[in-house]
């Protein structure tokens, strides 16, 4: 009975899965309320007070680091662990006014509210201590954990010989890390059947939601902040979180082969690295090449205007670096003649003193504008000049091949959120021989990302999935519905499209299924609200945390970018114009697409020209539109539904 409504109440989240806080959809307004209901369970758990305390969700790793800046006596921690659930879970309760001022330790996605190239606007806490995305279906089972412990005891709720959850055995029995990791029931399948399979299974899928036309079934195009989780992978989870310690540990080292495999980084070459996120796996990253020596050398840290702030502000902020940018065009296309000139000033010609490129930080594919850099070529010139790559590849693996041996990768750091995992597990992979992880703090991220054998067994299950579909089949559909949905675009009278648009042109072969528009005289996140509203459909507005690439696209003056600093610092809740994102996953299919562009064509006013305007269903045409307030209304109550599902 505990198992079942433990699994009954995270099942429910999955079905409205998506990223927090910045996502217009229906899925993202119920995941966020879930998420931030969760702070509130923790506050009345540890009965405190939530006018007095706010609540920082992070790994345990996170909380020797937060604790080390506050007061004794100012927080409360509880963790998973006291749950018995392998989450790899803490929630920190702080007394708001003992918060630390300034930037954070830990740095990345979600912790920064404006960012220019030479100064950071901060969040305000806790988004300001919750570095990247952090592992929301894991928390909101925490959470879910802790009102059964209120309502059941602790004794009922765990075994009182080995503190683990007491539903270990009974449904799934003990089983090997190859039975969990490897066999399924679609173990037959590869390919397009396998694809196919999977869409009909994604949990959440043809889930429906209200909009002006009525209910009508949910389209996430919101891919690059999260992906949905394949019903084998949530397999998997549950699996995992009803075995002994033994097979926890053979399902972490399975999963770690998994990983090295899929990533042409073979074990005996490179060390593997479980952690929370890919922002933990890149902020580890500095902090150990910061303990490096190189002699009477400064260490100058080169990345790109392109960079999600992930792979920006960590760097920017280390005491031991400094950090220049390379350019790219307006297609986001790495400039190679100024990679080639700046290695050669820096490293080869001593223009710039003692200082010296250590470290090229490049993302695989831009979160922004799809682009996949060609890393082959970066790193034959990083290498060239004796300095180091490392490629943030949240946005990569899921979509291309990858075969850090072959490129030449030093570094490489992905999130399983990004693959079909959204279970708080993420990866840095590491050259052997690099010094400096051996460090007591890289010691501590290590076994607090193995604290989530679940999150990891579902990273395990994931890419042994995409594996059997074929990368290179992934590819091919997503090039092919991404073709399809750029010709549609551009039909749009004032829609405007950024980055690569034209298919038939040579880069195409470099473009993603990641498309970032605006509608003239809508402003995007007006756009976002109305593409839900009116078609169910969730997309992300705004600056995508790649503020610099989103701003140079805009034209955003430097006087426009410190206005727009006191703007914010007066009015902090305040909307900044940003641009319109569509992401595409496995899921995701033409008649998506058509659904998409039916919307946009009915927001814009115009009259549509395109084939796409033929709806299957004729009675919807004759049908009023309902009220919008109305709808807002059922919107609300939709995601107060979906929280009675997941914590009643």
């Amino acid at each position: 009975m505990i198992k079942a409504e433990l699994e009954r109440g995270v099942y429910a989240a999955l079905e409205t899965y998506s990223n927090v806080h910045r996502g217009r959809g229906h899925y993202s307004m119920a995941t966020t309320h879930l998420f931030e209901k969760a702070r509130d369970i923790v506050l009345e758990f540890l009965k405190l007070n939530k006018r007095r305390y706010t609540v920082i969700f992070c790994t345990p790793a996170r909380v020797s680091a937060i604790k080390s800046q506050l007061e004794p006596g100012s927080y409360t921690i509880v963790s998973s662990d006291d749950t018995g659930l392998c989450l790899g879970v803490s929630a920190m309760a702080v007394k708001r006014d003992a918060l630390p001022k300034g930037a954070p330790s830990q740095a990345g996605g979600g912790t920064a509210n404006l960012i220019s190239p030479g100064w950071v606007m901060w969040a305000d806490a806790p988004e300001r201590f919750e570095a990247g995305t952090p592992a929301i279906i894991n928390i909101i089972a925490f959470a879910k954990a802790l009102r059964m412990i209120t309502h059941h005891g602790k004794l009922s709720f765990t075994d009182q010989n080995s503190g683990k959850l007491s539903f270990t055995d009974q449904s799934s029995g003990k089983l090997s890390a190859e039975e969990i990791l490897y066999h399924d029931e679609l173990e037959g399948c590869s390919g397009h059947e396998l694809i196919n399979r999977l869409r009909q299974t994604m949990v959440g899928s043809n889930k429906l939601v209200p909009t002006t036309e009525g209910e009508r079934p949910f389209i996430n195009l919101d891919n690059a902040a999260s992906t949905p989780a394949f019903a084998p992978v949530w397999d998997a989870v549950c699996k995992t979180w009803s075995q002994p310690l033994q097979v926890e540990r053979e399902i972490i080292e399975e999963a770690r082969s998994v990983c090295s495999k899929f990533l042409g980084a073979p074990q005996d070459a490179y060390d593997l690295i479980f952690t929370s996120n890919a922002t933990e796996a890149i902020n580890l990253a500095a902090d150990e090449l910061g303990r490096e020596s190189f002699g009477d050398t400064e260490t100058v840290i080169l990345n790109t205007y392109l960079e999600h702030s992930s792979n920006d502000l960590p760097w920017r902020i280390h005491p031991c670096f400094s950090l220049i940018r390379l350019g790219v065009d307006d297609e986001g296309i790495v400039d190679m003649n100024e990679l080639e000139s700046l290695m050669s000033a820096y490293n080869q010609d001593g223009e710039h003193g003692k200082k010296r490129i250590r470290l090229v930080a490049v993302s695989g594919a831009s979160n922004v504008l799809g682009v996949f850099n060609n890393l082959g070529e970066i790193s034959s010139i990083v290498h060239r000049y004796g300095a180091r790559l490392l490629v943030d590849a949240a946005q990569m693996v899921a979509h291309r091949k990858v075969n850090m041996q072959a490129t030449g990768i030093d570094y490489l750091a992905f999130s399983a959120h990004k693959v079909y995992a959204p279970f708080g597990s993420g990866a840095l992979v590491v050259k052997k021989g690099l010094p400096g992880f051996s460090s007591p703090e890289t010691e501590l991220i290590r076994s607090s990302g193995e604290e989530n054998a679940g999150g990891i067994a579902a990273l395990g299950k994931a890419l042994i999935l995409l594996q059997r579909v074929g990368l290179d089949l992934i590819r091919e559909e997503e090039q092919d519905l991404t073709r399809y949905t750029l010709n549609s675009l551009a039909q749009i009278p004032g829609l405007k499209i950024y980055g690569i648009k034209d298919p038939g042109s040579a880069r195409f072969a470099q473009k993603g299924g990641v498309i970032l528009f605006n509608l003239k005289g809508i402003l995007p996140t007006t756009l976002a609200k109305e593409l839900a509203l009116q078609g169910g459909i969730g997309v992300r507005s705004g600056c995508h945390c790649a503020h610099l690439m989103i701003k140079r696209l805009l034209h955003v003056p430097p006087a426009l970018e410190r206005f727009q600093r006191i703007l914010l610092t007066v009015f902090p809740m305040i909307t900044l114009p940003g641009l319109l994102r569509i992401s595409l996953g496995i899921e995701n299919t033409r008649e998506d697409i058509d659904k998409l562009l039916r919307t946009l064509w009915k927001i814009s006013g115009k009259p549509q020209m395109t084939s796409a305007d033929s709806d299957p269903d004729p009675a919807n045409k004759v049908k009023p539109p309902l009220p919008r307030s109305k709808v807002k209304q059922q919107m609300n109550d939709f995601v107060k539904a979906a929280a009675l599902r997941v914590y009643s």
